[in-house]
């Protein structure tokens, strides 16, 4: 019979049957359970003209098998259409990445971010905390990190160059940051939703608003910065020192604490030598730790943070310019630059998360940018998210076996609310979610079609996506 309720993403086996379940409280009439005789990622749920039944292999799997129940009883009324499904996703990791950093969103608008990742059965909100300019999470002993460095003073109008000369600035104070019990009531709040957060504190560069609140973490010490007024890299990292090397064991090893996830994201990503070449110290660091060229002060720094946060149960993500020196063998790498680099991480034996720009940065303009809010560059459609080649054509059933899973990317520079961070990840985030989970493949015409009956239920939530052409 046809679907009477288009679900997104679509289960792996959906059989409709005649009749409905008329009820007003379908949750009440929900019974859950877990059973030993199902595999741990799985869940069966049917629906009859007498109630509904969820039965699950895990927590996860029961949170999966919720998440898809939200999506047929919105929306539906009194009538609940019959229904038998048996699902179980692809990939352990499907995710989506929010920049607060360059742009602070409050904690309830991260909160909605969590209810519609839910929605679609993506269970990790990868939350990017700290960068150049803005540094988002209460660190105790470094009181200026919030003082200071969460506050930008302004901030630059429309795209830039790397030459701040010249530029329109808004003239605005752009500030806020989350105390860590705000940060732990947020793991809860997504813990209830089958979502896990995974923390980034990027480093050793993107530390400009961390050096502008305690200068002698940099490589010049009596030299004071601001937070950083316009996007692009910093060439400001973090110095070599000892007191540099203390901090961030500090900051690690509170955030290990505060979010329970058995993964930190240290960045890694864009870190300029300069600083360190023309450094003395640098210098001086290099040939006490046996080290023959500059780019090996980075592998310092991620084997570092490998061992603070082991002492916490924890594993290192990062993006995939640390493949460039030499890494701690659990290291889990998020591929970012060209589709090639999820080649050399698999082949390299590690295991890897999908987050590939050509595809998966939701920064990108969705049509032509002449009718389109600014963006970044690029262009990323609706349909390229659905149809375009995630992963390599050369892979072999092992290396595949080392893709934890697909993430999306949503970079702030040119998000400046949560009304636009939500056009630009929705309907983008529904083919995400389609593709993460593993859905049975459909023509991009099925899937359109799908996709627009699914749409009233972002309403339903709330959520302000871009309308589809």
């Amino acid at each position: 019979m046809p679907d009477p309720i288009a679900l997104v993403p679509l289960p792996r086996s959906v059989i409709w049957s005649a009749g409905t379940w008329e009820t007003t409280d379908p949750w009440d009439g929900l019974s859950v359970g877990l059973s030993e005789e199902l595999p741990r990622t799985e869940y069966t749920l049917s629906i009859s003209p007498s109630g509904a039944s969820l039965t699950a292999g895990s927590e996860a799997a029961l949170a999966d098998g919720r998440n898809t129940f939200a999506q047929i009883v919105t929306g539906a009324g009194g009538s609940i259409p019959c229904v038998t499904i048996a699902d179980s996703p692809k990939y352990a990791w499907r995710g989506l990445h929010l920049d607060v950093s360059r742009h602070f969103l409050p904690v309830e608008e991260v909160e909605t971010m969590i209810d519609a990742l839910a929605l679609h059965r993506l269970n990790v909100l990868h939350l990017h905390l700290t960068d150049d300019q803005g540094w988002r999470i209460e660190i105790k002993g470094y009181p200026r990190l919030t003082e200071i460095g969460a506050r930008r003073t302004r901030t630059v109008v429309g795209r830039h160059g790397e030459m701040a000369e010249g530029l329109e600035f808004d003239e605005t104070v752009h500030e806020g940051s989350y105390t860590q019990e705000e940060l732990r009531g947020l793991v809860e709040y997504a813990r209830r939703r089958g979502v896990m957060i995974v923390p980034e504190v990027d480093l050793p560069g993107h530390m400009q608003a961390a050096i502008a609140a305690y200068p002698q973490l940099g490589n010049v010490p009596d030299r004071e910065l601001e937070v950083r007024q316009v996007w692009g890299i910093s060439d400001h990292v973090l110095g070599v020192s000892d007191e540099a090397f203390d901090f961030v064991r500090d900051v690690l090893t509170q955030v290990a604490e505060i979010f329970p996830a058995p993964y930190v994201h240290i960045g890694g990503d864009e870190v300029p030598r300069g600083e360190w070449e023309r450094s003395s110290a640098a210098r001086s660091r290099m040939n006490e730790w046996g080290l023959t060229r500059v780019s090996e002060i980075q592998g310092r720094f991620t084997q570092f943070a490998s061992e603070v946060l082991a002492e916490s149960g924890k594993r290192v993500l990062a993006w995939d310019e640390v493949l460039e020196t030499h890494l701690p063998d659990d290291t889990v790498i998020m591929n970012w630059r060209s589709p090639a680099g999820v080649t050399e991480a698999v082949s390299r034996g590690f295991q890897t998360i999908v987050s590939t720009s050509d595809l998966l940065y939701f920064d990108h303009y969705q049509a032509d940018p002449e009718d389109e809010p600014l963006a970044i560059g690029g262009l990323t459609t609706v349909k390229d998210v659905y149809t375009g080649r995630l992963l390599p054509k050369k892979i072999t059933e092992e290396q595949e076996r080392l893709i934890l899973g697909i993430q999306g990317q949503l970079w702030s520079e040119y998000l400046p609310d949560a009304e636009q961070v939500q056009y630009m990840a929705f309907p983008r985030v529904c083919a995400l979610a389609e593709r993460a989970w593993g859905s049975p493949e459909q023509s991009w015409d099925e899937f359109e079609e799908r996709l627009r009956a699914h749409l009233p239920r972002l309403d339903a939530f709330g959520i302000r996506y871009r309308p589809l052409d």
